[in-house]
């Protein structure tokens, strides 16, 4: 019952949360509503994430400005995976750094890309990756998948290079999210950042 409220909530999020250079997900929104009824941190941890997000975003996203391209921050029991793309390397560093600075930040996986210009003479369209749709495929798929607590796993693409992230409650679950996701067309490559903790 569960499930199927979650993928009602999360196929109207797709048309009612337009995806923005911040948050390239626009599952999240409806998938932070939810998450604290079925996933496994408490309710403190929750809230204690959230404010890391909040401060990341206010004082190191919004101080880079137009320095960079995209920065996205996913927090999960005060670990943090920051991707995105710049154009430069100390761009990349600068963000990690200011993002070590917040209190609270336990970890920090720095998985910002740093990608060329593009080439005005190619244009954007010949290596173009809809990772809106990568991103929305990986939440249906992981939904679908028996023995994978979704709420308990984040997940970003960026130029089809995907980025899981979270907490699996055994090795098998997450070798079971990391094969869904490696499967989907259109990804080019696998991070897996997910950690192993079993119910306490």
């Amino acid at each position: 019952m569960m499930k199927r409220l979650f993928l009602s909530l999360v196929l109207l999020s797709a048309q009612a949360f337009p995806a923005w250079a911040l948050d390239l997900n626009p599952l999240s929104a409806i998938k932070g509503a939810v998450e604290a009824a079925v996933e496994d941190r408490s309710s403190q941890d929750i809230a204690n994430d959230l404010s890391i997000k909040t401060k990341i975003t206010a004082e190191v996203i919004d101080k880079m400005g137009s320095e960079v391209i995209s920065i996205n921050a996913d927090v999960y029991e005060g670990q943090v995976m920051l991707t995105g793309a710049v154009d430069h390397k100390d761009i990349k560093e600068k963000a990690g750094m200011l993002t070590k600075g917040i209190k609270g930040v336990k970890r920090l996986f720095n998985e910002i890309m740093v990608i060329k210009p593009i080439d005005k003479d190619k244009g954007a369209v010949e290596n173009y990756v809809d990772d809106t749709v990568i991103e929305s495929k990986i939440n249906a798929l992981l939904l679908d998948g028996g023995g994978v607590n979704v709420t308990n796993f984040r997940w970003r693409s960026v130029g089809g290079h995907v980025f899981l992230f979270g907490r699996a409650l055994s090795a098998a679950e997450k070798d079971k999210a990391a094969g869904i996701v490696a499967g989907i067309k259109g990804v080019r490559s696998l991070t897996n950042r997910v950690f192993v903790r079993a119910k306490s």
